[in-house]
């Protein structure tokens, strides 16, 4: 289990992070998300013991993680740590990076291990082209499949698919948290996109203002959205007599007691996001068709959770 206890950290004086206390469960993934700045990425560089504590303390099965101070080497054996700016090996093949730190000992459990990891990151047909030619996602995801060769027990991942391609981004989730489920790794995610959480984080905390001001399940979150943070990392919404609503909860109807003007419609596939305004604000409804400019609607708050 890893568990947080008070940590505090500051840069040159100036606090990022305050009185932080959580834990995760062996094998759980827990999502950290928080605007830019809010310190997600540092709370995962002490988790890895890159820096020292101000205050407080972090325990990995009640083994106390450490900063340079105390650690000759940053990190843990145990512990792998992905971030967006990776160290590979440029002028080494895929394979090769992968499975460096593989023993030499057992050649075919290597070859073995390095095509099951390429397997999961999708990259068997760039097996032996060289890291430096490769684009930004696919070093992501040889980043990934690096951490993952030891099978270490805790792996912390910062913004893992951002530079990977829509079309491609979809799968890969699914084959990387199924891995991780499948081999009992902890996993605590630093991320901006929902679709890294919702249907994978088992438990989430949203920083703001160098502290951890919600924790939850994703579901009971976007369920219950307490303030326009949380609200806005999952959707857009809007604030109606003081209470968060979001896009899809608002109906458009033939004839109520709110009534808007609309401004733009913009198409979502699914749906189109309607922009309107309403008591001298802006609004936003979710409908089946596009609405024109200045057409006068009514509408409903239609909450079904």
């Amino acid at each position: 289990m890893l568990k947080v206890e008070g940590l505090s950290f500051a840069y040159d004086k100036k606090t990022i992070l305050s009185q932080i206390s959580f834990e995760a469960d062996l094998s759980q993934v827990l999502a950290v998300i928080g605007k830019s700045g809010s310190g997600k990425s540092t709370l995962l560089k002490l988790l890895y013991g890159e820096y020292d504590l101000d205050q407080g303390h972090i325990y990995w099965k009640n083994k106390k993680i450490l900063g340079p101070s105390y650690n000759l080497v940053v990190g843990y054996d145990f512990m792998k740590y992905v971030a967006q700016d990776s160290d590979l090996e440029p002028y080494t093949a895929v394979q090769e990076n992968i499975g460096k730190f593989l023993s030499n000992f057992y050649p075919e459990k290597k070859a073995q291990r390095t095509e099951e990891l390429l397997e999961v990151v999708e990259l068997e047909h760039l097996k032996n082209q060289k890291v430096k030619t490769l684009s930004g996602g696919q070093k992501q995801r040889v980043a990934l499949a690096q951490a993952l060769a030891k099978t270490p027990e805790i792996i912390l991942l910062d913004e893992p698919f951002s530079h990977i391609d829509n079309f491609k981004k979809q799968s890969l989730r699914r084959n990387v948290f199924r891995y991780l489920k499948t081999h009992q790794i902890t996993c605590v995610l630093a991320t901006h996109d929902k679709s890294d959480v919702l249907g994978y984080a088992d438990d989430m905390i949203v920083l703001q203002d160098q502290k951890i001001i919600a924790q939850n399940t994703p579901q009971h979150l976007f369920e219950n959205p307490k303030t326009p943070l949380v609200a806005s990392f999952f959707d857009e919404f809007n604030i109606i007599n003081d209470a968060i609503v979001y896009a899809h909860e608002l109906k458009i109807v033939s004839k109520s007691a709110s009534k808007a003007i609309v401004k733009q419609s913009y198409y979502q596939g699914r749906y189109w996001l309607i922009e309107a305004f309403y008591n001298d604000s802006t609004i936003f409804l979710n409908h089946t068709k596009s609405l024109p400019e200045n057409a006068q609607i009514f509408f409903k708050i239609n909450k079904k959770r």
